[in-house]
């Protein structure tokens, strides 16, 4: 390829690499704490079991159980953002919209566990919605693009040394047989 050719990609891979700089630092960063959701309390509370029964309470003693844990701030449920019910660990997490976790043993209506829950709020740090639905589409997004350039561009990057050997070494080779 022509050197101009080459400066534009290079330009490109280094302006890019600069424009995504911070997007990219926050998407790497909070995805390595999310893949580690499972594993580190700090991120998301670890699932308790509860007592294993045939019959779990009803949805109103789950709230009951809930309004009981004075950091959740839940008081109906219209502070609950979701309820994930277990069945085959006979508990509930009731989620709160300030990002309480408490968990509910479905046999006995009691509380297991309460703890703040951090891989929801990463989670939307980690696709720009935390900011604005703006800035995940006119930020993140495009950050994502300029990373897709920087790929292919970084390939051409890395073969170019290896083309240009195998021309050279080509060219030697015919005008050997000449």
């Amino acid at each position: 390829m022509a050197k101009s050719t080459n400066l534009w990609i290079r330009r490109i891979h280094r302006w890019g690499g600069f424009i995504i700089l911070l997007p990219l630092l926050l998407v790497i960063v909070t995805g390595l704490l999310l893949q580690l959701k499972k594993y580190v309390a700090w991120v998301q509370p670890p699932t308790v079991s509860g007592t294993e029964t045939t019959t779990f309470v009803d949805l109103q003693k789950i709230l009951e159980a809930a309004k009981t844990a004075p950091e959740a701030q839940i008081s109906s449920w219209d502070d609950v953002d979701r309820l994930d019910v277990r069945p085959s660990k006979a508990m509930a997490k009731v989620q709160a919209k300030n990002h309480w976790e408490v968990q509910v043993d479905l046999g006995t209506g009691s509380v297991l566990a309460k703890a703040y829950r951090r891989s929801d709020w990463l989670e939307l740090l980690h696709d720009g919605s935390f900011f604005s639905e703006s800035s995940r589409l006119f930020v993140f997004f495009p950050a994502g693009v300029i990373l897709l350039m920087l790929w292919f561009t970084g390939l051409y990057l890395w073969a170019l040394p290896f083309w240009a050997k195998y021309q050279k070494r080509h060219k030697r080779e015919r005008s050997a047989k000449v």
